[in-house]
């Protein structure tokens, strides 16, 4: 058998056939479980696309639906501007194609967010045209498959790995397309997984190098690694006399880009010399929160504004917010954390 039909036979066995988002499998179905799948796990992926889909159940909601609104369902998933890029896009696509999701490659791919591999499942699985996918669970796949040497995020390599995709795909009957493209993405999250992998059941280990040369745990080949550095910041939890905390929406772009954040300093010396508005300091234990190019390191300072302080000394940037108020916002995770823990704690009584 082919590497295609050895594959779906696995796949009408052992695959998984039940996901929320093939029920029904639209375009936008798929288009925003595979947004909220980049480089994010099924397990984390389901509970937020449920959630999604209740408020935005179709592109003209999402269309209509605020900036903030999108952003505090997004809140936890991290990478927030992959939630961004999915609001813009269905703003363009209400605009520009009739809120249809558009079945053109190039259409699609023009729309933010949206890579060549995505664009590829959703044209596979919604409308059942012939496009390969890459992503690393594929990367998994084919790199152990045909033993690839080098570093799939290598232009060259993932060059190398889009040819093999798109050769194996020709031997996919048509009415299989949305099938196969479910099918190398499970086996890639479930047998073919990067940690310690059950090829003894793999369905394709009789044509795989990795496994006939006993290289599985070779490939695919990592990228070099590098010392992630540590950061510094203070980060202030301001409260008024109504018990409401003092937050600012960042930046769109950059970290956490849209969400809304505590005020940030560099160092507490920074942060007294900036501030005329406070009085009953309280630092709270540090906590860590990882990114993927560095970690942070977050020393949460507690504080009462001055109520004597002239509103021109005021930070217009700040907004103030019932803390209950502000867990339905768009939150960074640790952020989340802090205010979940002020009001367990009452610090100020």
């Amino acid at each position: 058998m082919s590497f295609a039909q050895q594959l779906l036979t696995w796949f009408d066995e052992f695959g998984r056939h039940d996901l929320p988002w093939h029920q029904p499998r639209t375009a936008y179905h798929v288009w925003v479980s595979e947004i909220m799948l980049q480089q994010t796990q099924v397990q984390t992926v389901m509970p937020y696309y449920r959630r999604f889909m209740t408020s935005f159940p179709d592109i003209n909601a999402l269309a209509n639906a605020t900036t903030d609104e999108v952003l505090a369902h997004w809140a936890g998933l991290g990478y927030y501007a992959r939630g961004r890029n999915l609001h813009k896009a269905a703003q363009i696509i209400q605009t520009e194609y009739g809120a249809e999701f558009p079945q053109d490659y190039d259409q699609i791919v023009a729309l933010p967010g949206i890579g060549r591999s995505t664009a590829g499942a959703i044209l596979a699985q919604a409308y059942l045209q012939r496009y390969a996918i890459l992503d690393g669970n594929v990367k998994r796949v084919l790199s152990r498959y045909f033993a690839v040497e080098g570093w799939p995020g290598d232009k060259k390599v993932e060059t190398q790995l889009w040819q093999m995709a798109e050769t194996l795909l020709a031997d996919v009957p048509d009415n299989r397309l949305a099938d196969y493209t479910q099918a190398m993405m499970d086996l890639g999250a479930s047998l073919c997984s990067r940690t310690r992998p059950g090829c003894e059941y793999c369905p394709l280990k009789s044509d795989c190098q990795a496994w006939l040369c006993n290289r599985v745990k070779d490939f695919p080949i990592p990228k070099a690694k590098k010392t992630i550095p540590t950061r510094e910041t203070w980060m202030l939890l301001k409260f008024n006399a109504q018990e409401q905390i003092a937050l600012q929406r960042r930046p769109d772009k950059g970290i956490w880009g849209g969400l809304y954040s505590l005020p940030q300093f560099d160092s507490k010396n920074a942060l007294l010399l900036s501030r005329v508005d406070l009085n009953s300091l309280l630092e709270w234990q540090v906590i860590k929160h990882t990114f993927s190019h560095y970690h942070l390191m977050i020393q949460p300072v507690l504080a009462r504004a001055n109520a004597q302080v002239a509103e021109s000394d005021q930070d217009e940037t700040e907004q103030w917010f019932d803390l209950k108020a502000a867990l339905t916002l768009g939150l960074p995770a640790p952020i989340k954390v802090l205010i979940e823990k002020t009001l367990e704690e009452k610090p100020f009584g």
